[in-house]
Parts: structure tokens; C-alpha cells; sequence
């Protein structure tokens, strides 16, 4: 199960679906030409059912092998959204929509599962059914939450799932995947500090917010340094801090903080969380303040089941046979979690070459990529559900 030939024929179609998506980027749900457009190729290529608006504006195509002895069904996902950021990559198909770009590669994410449908939808060289599932919000608006809650696993009788996602970094033709927790839960804190303001120049008279919240900040790394073990991942990071007052001699009388919490583990995730407000309230009380935590689970760990993390490693050595499966977990977060969550199944990295990182303007998807991609996508229903 090598890259598919017929891929090779189809990588300048595939490459042009891919370059019209990046060309006109959408952000969250809002996909409906991204969704349109995915739909309209589906029914092109002869599903046996293409279904819109799931989990808003996702879209499901189903697609039934020559046989259906073994009753299996298994989905497939890529997602669909794009980034508010502005491109500088300079490339001919550039975004051409202001300050929203393709900057994680679904776009490519897209092509290469549409490209895999219609190599499916050709061949039906498998016993059983696919179901092809392009998700829209990954990009912190948990679409693939959203899917699931449209009845979507029950809807088609999903039995497992698979997902992948393009990584800078790791030559392309290569894959990466480990076993168990491969992506980080990604929670979000915002915390209140409250106490006394007044003039800069008489502090005794104040309650001194910004003291507290740096000290505050100061005492969330202990989390991870002192109260943690050492051997589990956490990250406690505070990226914003602002006051209600502009002036250079007022004291604030609030000060407003953001940040996000990584971790692996879910007894470690709660333990996190509790302890964050116990040293929240207990530093502002010790200056004479009152502080508030509000605090919102994100994204669940990206969980791969380790028997179904065999089943990719698997076709993914046999479409390359570079693939490491074994990789480092990755405090990024994935929505593909919330599909994890309700069917086994995995998750896995295509290598994207020396490029630059995702999220970054320069960012842009290799087609080269694409061949490789679709490969596993479409070796992943040959190898789980193969005909008699």
C-alpha cells in the first residue's frame, strides 16, 4: 500500500481544490463557501449521501463500499477553518480576504480528504462504509464538539474515526503519532483583582492591584515547578494583564488577567484547576484584595487509542514507510478530541517540510503533502475494512 498512483494523477486537481481554499479563507462557522464547495465536489463524485449543517455548517459525505458483510463503519475528518491573520507569504493563490488566512493548512487538510473520497467513491475497494466528515471551527470554536452533538456518530453508526493534521518541522512523506495523549486539554482562566485604588504617589492609601496581580502571576509557575510531578505535563501561562486606568500616577482600583492551562492528564486538569484558586484568593487576601477565577474547561486531551494508533502506523508505513510512533506529546490542543471521545480511534502528523510554523503569516501547506495524505486517508478504509 504505497502512495497510490491514482494520486499521482490527481495531485493538479487536488492542488487547485486546495489553492481555491486558500484563496478564500473563512474563519470558525462561518464556511459556507468552504462547505459548499465540499459538498458540490461530493456529490461530483457519486457519494451515496452528502448531508449539510451538521454542527452548523459541517458536512458529511457517505460513501458505501461494493460490500457490507461486516456492517463497519468508519469517518474520516478534516477540518475546514482558517485564521485571523493577515498573509505574508507572497504566493500567487494568496489570501484574498483581509486579515484571515489558511495559516494551519486545512486547506490542505480539506483537499487531501476530498481527494481520498473521490479515489473511495471510484474504487468502493472495501467492505463496509465510509463516512467523510469536514468539520468547520477548529479554531477554538470546537466544531468537532459541536458534530458530535448533532448526533453525528449515532446519525451514520460511526464505529471508529480518524484524523490528521500537517506538521513544519517533520520531513514530508513522513508521519508522527504516539499512543494514549498526543495533544494537551486547553483550558482558559481569567482572573479579577480587586482593592483599593487611588494616587500612585500615596500607595499606604491603596489597595495596590497591579502588586497582587504580579504576584499572583508569580505564584501560578509554582504550580508546574512545586506542585505537579515533575514527569507530567502542565503549562500555566498568563498572556494578558490589564488595568481600568491608562494613567501613569493612578493606581487601578481592578486589574484583569488571561492566561491558559495545558495539561495531559485529567486528574492533573483537576487538580490544577483548584489549585489555581486556592493561591489566587490566598495572595490577594495576604495584600488586602479580593480576586475572582473564572474558570473554562476547552479542549479535552487528543486521546489515541493504542489499538486503533496501530492500525495508522500501520498504513501509515506502508504508504512511506518513514513514520515515528512514538512522537513527543504536543501541549498544542486539537477539537478532534471530542471525536475521540465518543469513538476510538487516532490521530496522526503528516510531515510538512522546513516550513514555517503553523499560526505564523509566512505559514503555507506543501502540496507535495498531498499524495501521502490522501494515501492514509484512503489507506485507512482499505486496511480497516478490506473486501473478502
Amino acid at each position: 500500500m504505497p502512495v497510490k498512483n491514482r494520486f499521482a494523477e490527481l495531485l493538479p486537481e487536488i492542488t487547485a481544490w486546495r489553492r481555491d481554499f486558500h484563496e478564500h479563507p473563512e474563519l470558525l462557522f462561518d464556511v459556507h463557501r468552504t462547505a459548499g464547495r465540499v459538498a458540490e465536489l461530493l456529490r461530483s463524485f457519486g457519494c451515496d449521501e452528502v448531508v449539510t449543517g451538521i454542527g452548523r455548517t459541517g458536512v458529511v459525505g457517505v460513501i458505501k463500499g461494493r460490500t457490507d458483510s461486516a456492517g463497519r463503519v468508519v469517518g474520516l475528518r478534516a477540518d475546514m477553518d482558517a485564521l485571523p491573520i493577515r498573509e505574508q507569504t507572497g504566493v500567487p493563490y494568496a489570501s484574498k480576504v483581509e486579515g484571515k488566512m489558511h495559516a494551519c493548512g486545512h486547506d490542505g487538510h480539506t483537499a487531501m480528504l476530498l481527494g481520498a473520497a473521490k479515489y473511495l467513491a471510484e474504487t468502493r475497494n472495501f467492505d463496509g462504509t465510509t463516512v467523510v466528515i469536514f468539520q468547520p471551527a477548529e479554531e477554538g470554536g470546537g466544531g468537532g464538539r459541536e458534530m458530535v452533538a448533532d448526533g453525528m456518530m449515532e446519525r451514520w453508526r460511526i464505529h471508529e474515526v480518524y484524523g490528521m493534521h500537517n506538521m513544519p518541522g517533520i520531513p514530508v512523506g513522513h508521519f508522527a503519532i504516539r499512543p494514549g495523549a498526543l495533544m494537551a486539554a486547553a483550558d482558559q482562566i481569567e482572573i479579577t483583582v480587586t482593592g483599593k485604588g487611588g494616587h500612585a504617589a500615596k500607595p499606604h492609601d491603596c489597595i495596590d492591584t497591579t502588586l497582587v496581580a504580579a504576584q499572583i502571576i508569580v505564584a501560578l509557575q509554582s504550580i508546574a515547578s512545586r506542585n505537579v510531578d515533575p514527569l507530567k505535563q502542565v503549562v500555566v501561562s498568563v498572556c494578558t494583564v490589564a488595568t481600568d486606568s491608562t494613567a501613569h500616577n493612578v493606581i487601578p482600583q481592578v486589574v484583569k488577567m488571561k492566561g491558559t492551562v495545558r495539561t495531559m492528564d485529567h486528574s492533573v486538569q483537576d487538580f490544577v484547576e483548584r489549585r489555581i484558586s486556592e493561591l489566587v484568593a490566598g495572595v490577594a487576601m495576604a495584600f488586602g484584595a479580593t480576586a475572582h477565577v473564572d474558570y473554562a474547561r476547552g479542549y479535552p486531551v487528543t486521546l489515541n487509542a493504542p489499538e486503533n494508533t496501530g492500525y495508522a502506523v500501520e498504513v501509515a508505513r506502508a504508504v512511506s514507510g518513514n513514520v515515528d510512533p512514538d512522537t513527543a506529546p504536543l501541549m498544542g490542543a486539537e477539537d478532534f478530541s471530542f471525536m475521540l471521545n465518543e469513538r476510538p480511534g487516532a490521530y496522526i502528523f503528516v510531515g510538512n517540510g522546513d516550513t514555517a510554523m503553523v499560526h505564523h503569516p509566512a505559514y503555507d501547506f506543501d502540496d507535495d503533502v498531498i499524495p501521502f495524505g490522501a494515501s492514509w486517508y484512503a489507506g485507512m478504509v482499505e486496511a480497516r475494512m478490506p473486501t473478502a
